[in-house]
């Protein structure tokens, strides 16, 4: 995810501000702020030579590539990795316009369907 998503979250904060200093009761809306700018910096889709990893806000873990099957496009046209087991796997932030540059940066692994 592009780090300048981190603009609106600033502007979030901002706005957060008055309500927070309003009273003591208004210092938990900061969390809101912050949790957003955790989720921007956090969420996405990590490709290397290992596999791929898709990570949420809480969790990351490395699909080695022998255990891909295959993408599938959802509704909304995200993308879910099918594993060999048959499972899927959401890839968060990545969406069908996005498999040109995927399969740039799997090295061939992921095959690009413009091609």
């Amino acid at each position: 995810m592009s780090r300048v998503a981190l603009l609106p979250v600033l502007v979030l904060a901002a706005c957060t501000l008055p309500v927070a200093g309003a009273a003591w009761w208004g210092l938990p809306v900061l969390l809101v702020p912050l949790l957003a700018a955790a989720w921007v910096l956090r969420v996405g889709v990590d490709v290397g030579p290992a596999g791929i990893t898709p990570r949420t806000l809480l969790v990351g873990r490395t699909v080695p590539w022998e255990d891909v099957a295959g993408l599938r496009v959802g509704e909304d046209q995200e993308l879910w990795l099918v594993r060999a087991s048959g499972t899927e796997v959401r890839l968060p932030v990545v969406r069908a316009r996005d498999l040109p540059r995927l399969a740039a940066v799997s090295a061939g692994r992921i095959p690009d369907p413009a091609a």
